[in-house]
Formats: structure tokens, C-alpha cells, sequence
């Protein structure tokens, strides 16, 4: 019964000598095996019949290949971006006063010029009466003056005959230098005369001008009692509740305008020379929902903080269906690009981590070629960098390298 451990112990032995110290020559019994050769009598019977050995290798590494050749396909720059109203704004009081009006309650629509708040006039009419009679009394001042300066002109032409006579006498010897004298004063006298009148009729315009700013003012003042909506949209809020005290800038009322509606998205400076004005740009928004629009706004200052440029697309919106705020993905078109359409599967790395395809030249040599990854479909993936036409391995290219000879067998382009 001990015979069979120590039969069993001699070929272990024999198997460990065989692995450690005759190695090479096991691994070379093992390569030329009689299963090997019969395979390249198959291959090659005229060979085996010649008594000539065919390497292995001669018709190389088998692989599935693809000839593909390069369509133009639509470009995209995808944005992630939101919804924003066109125009949003918070009416607020110009005056102070008690809110004399009915609230209008939040998500109304009001249209251009619509009343939101009315405020208590107070004494605000006494106040134009009294402006209206004071503009009144200085019209009527002006005649007064205009007639003042009439008399002055004369007193002066009448001064000035005076003066002359005067003159003309003393030359002669007929008066004394004394008449002269006092005539020149009545004439410095007149023209001061006039002067005065001249200056009461600026006095009198000046008063009217004044009369009729204070005139404008109160009118001014009481058309601010009416707080309307400046453009047409939704209220966002109810408006000022009646009774409620408004003094200057206490808002009435918040307004948004959702027709058009804004998508906002932000290009990256690598992008941004792919997106212009006037594109067209369509975008999903979180509910699913799909919109189309045009690129109304290309922002030309980056954001300090993110370098990215901002973007606006204007979408019609005439059901108010879309809201400010919601989350939009946004692709906007940008020129067409050549690209080969090839299976995920096909993408391979190189040695320094490149993303690319193996290729077959027309001598059947492998060969790596990078390329750059536009876009992922379900039918498969887009990429550039490759020439017109090339044939692309599709199954077998993780098993070459540059190189390498492969017998390719090729199958046909799906779609």
C-alpha cells in the first residue's frame, strides 16, 4: 500500500525538474506540437507535400474591418442653460398717498397701461387751482410792465429833444451851461426809466415761467396717483392692498413678461467661435417639452469667474406654457462637419492614452489613427480626424498593433 505515495512523489519530482530546470526546452515541445503542424498542412497543403515549413503568421492576425466613408453631419454646441422672462420689472410709487383701488391678485394678465394702483389725490387738486390762479395773475402782469416801458421810451425821446435844444442854445449864447447839465440828467434819468421797465417785463415772464412749472408740477404730481403697467405680462404679485400707505419707491405691484421667452445658457471660450447671432437654436426643457427659437444675444465679455460667454436664444411663447426658471438643455446649430458614424465599441487607446480607431492600410498593416468625438447617438458615435475613406477594425483591434499584417474580413456599413 506505501508503493503508490512513492510513486507519486518520483513524478512530482520529475514534473518540478522538468518546469524549473528544463524550461525553454518544454515551452519549445509545447509550441511545435503535431495539433500545430497538421493546422499548417490545412493552410498550405503544396508546402507539406514540398517538405517546406510555412510560418504561422504569413496571412496575419484575422480581424473584422469596416469601409467607411465620411458623411456631413449637422454640428451642435449643447448649452445648459434656464428659462428667463423677457422683460421683468417691480412698479413701484413715485408719490406718497393711501392706496384708493381694488387689488388685482397675483398671475392676472394686464395689459400696457392697465391701472395697477390708484392713490387717494388728498389736496393734490386744491394745489393745481391755486398754481392755474397764480399763472393767471402773472399773465396779467406782462401788459403792465410792456406799458411801463412804452411810457419810459418816450420820457427818453423827450429827454433826449431836451438835451438837444439845450445844446443847440448854449452854442448860440442863449443858455447857460447849467440848462445843459440838468438836461443830460433828465436824459440819464429816462434811459435808467427804461431799464426798470425792461427789467419789470422779464419779471413778469420770469413769473409766468414760474407759474407754469408749478402748474406742470401739480399736474405731475396727480397723474403719479395712477400706478399702470408698463408693458403687458403676468403679475408675479397681488398689487398694493387698498388702504395700505405708499410713500415714493414702496412697490405696487411685480410684473413679468413671458412672450417671448428667454433660454440662457453659457458657451465655453473653446465654443464660442461656433456659436453667432441669428442661429438657429433649439432646446428640451426638464418636463420634456421641445422648443425652437433663433440666437438673439452673444455676450463678447467672458464671466470672470467661469470664462464662459452668455447666450440668449428668444422662443415665441404665446401660451404662456413655459415659465421663468426652468432647467433647458440647449444646442444651438453651428456649421456642418465631415465625420465617420462607427460603434462605441470600435474606440481604442493607444500606449499615451489617445482616443482613436485602428485602421488597416492597403498593404493590410494595422495602423492607430486618433480622432475626435463629436457625438454619441444611439446608432453609434461621430467622430472626425480621419481621412474621406478609411477602413476601420471593429472587432479584433485590441489584439494588434502598428505594424502588424491582419487578414481582414470586411462587413458592410449599418445606415
Amino acid at each position: 500500500m506505501r508503493i503508490i505515495p512513492i510513486i507519486t512523489a518520483i513524478l512530482v519530482s520529475a514534473l518540478l525538474y522538468l518546469v524549473v530546470f528544463e524550461r525553454d526546452r518544454l515551452l519549445a515541445f509545447a509550441q511545435s506540437s503535431p495539433a500545430d503542424e497538421e493546422m499548417v498542412v490545412a493552410d498550405n497543403p503544396s508546402a507539406a507535400q514540398n517538405g517546406d515549413a510555412a510560418p504561422s503568421d504569413t496571412a496575419g492576425v484575422g480581424v473584422v474591418a469596416l469601409r467607411s466613408v465620411a458623411r456631413t453631419i449637422d454640428s451642435a454646441v449643447i448649452l445648459r442653460g434656464r428659462t428667463e422672462a423677457a422683460r421683468q420689472v417691480t412698479v413701484a410709487a413715485e408719490t406718497s398717498g393711501l392706496v384708493a383701488s381694488e387689488p388685482l391678485r397675483k398671475g392676472a394678465f394686464v395689459e400696457a397701461g392697465e391701472e395697477l394702483c390708484r392713490l387717494d389725490p388728498g389736496t393734490r387738486q386744491a394745489s393745481l387751482a391755486e398754481a392755474r390762479a397764480r399763472l393767471t395773475e402773472a399773465r396779467g402782469r406782462v401788459p403792465e410792465a410792456q406799458a411801463g416801458v412804452t411810457e419810459a421810451n418816450a420820457r427818453v425821446r423827450e429827454a433826449e429833444i431836451n438835451l438837444n435844444a439845450a445844446r443847440q442854445l448854449s452854442e448860440d449864447g442863449f443858455a447857460s451851461e447849467t440848462r445843459v447839465v440838468s438836461a443830460q440828467a433828465a436824459m440819464d434819468a429816462a434811459t435808467a426809466g427804461v431799464q426798470r421797465a425792461n427789467s419789470a417785463v422779464s419779471s413778469a415772464e420770469a413769473g409766468i415761467e414760474a407759474a407754469q412749472a408749478a402748474v406742470a408740477t401739480a399736474e405731475r404730481e396727480i397723474e403719479r396717483l395712477a400706478i399702470a403697467a408698463p408693458f403687458s405680462g403676468l403679475l408675479e404679485t397681488d398689487t398694493a392692498e387698498l388702504g395700505s400707505l405708499m410713500q415714493p419707491g414702496t412697490p405696487c405691484a411685480t410684473i413679468i413678461q413671458l412672450n417671448p421667452i428667454k433660454l440662457v445658457g453659457f458657451v465655453p471660450e473653446t465654443d464660442v467661435g461656433k456659436v453667432s447671432v441669428g442661429a438657429i437654436a433649439g432646446a428640451r426643457l426638464a418636463n420634456g417639452d421641445e422648443v425652437q427659437g433663433r440666437v438673439t444675444f452673444l455676450s463678447r465679455s467672458a464671466d470672470e469667474l467661469t470664462r464662459t460667454f452668455r447666450v440668449e436664444v428668444t422662443v415665441a411663447n404665446e401660451d404662456q406654457a413655459i415659465s421663468d426658471g426652468q432647467t433647458a438643455e440647449i444646442l444651438v446649430a453651428a456649421e456642418g462637419r465631415t465625420a465617420h458614424l462607427l460603434a462605441q465599441s470600435t474606440l481604442t487607446l493607444n500606449d499615451d492614452g489617445a482616443l482613436g480607431v485602428r485602421t488597416i492600410n492597403d498593404d493590410n498593416i494595422a495602423t492607430f489613427m486618433p480622432v475626435t468625438l463629436l457625438r454619441d447617438t444611439a446608432q453609434g458615435v461621430w467622430v472626425t480626424d480621419l481621412p474621406e475613406t478609411i477602413n476601420v477594425i471593429t472587432v479584433g483591434q485590441e489584439f494588434v498593433i502598428d505594424g502588424v499584417r491582419v487578414a481582414p474580413t470586411f462587413v458592410e456599413a449599418q445606415g
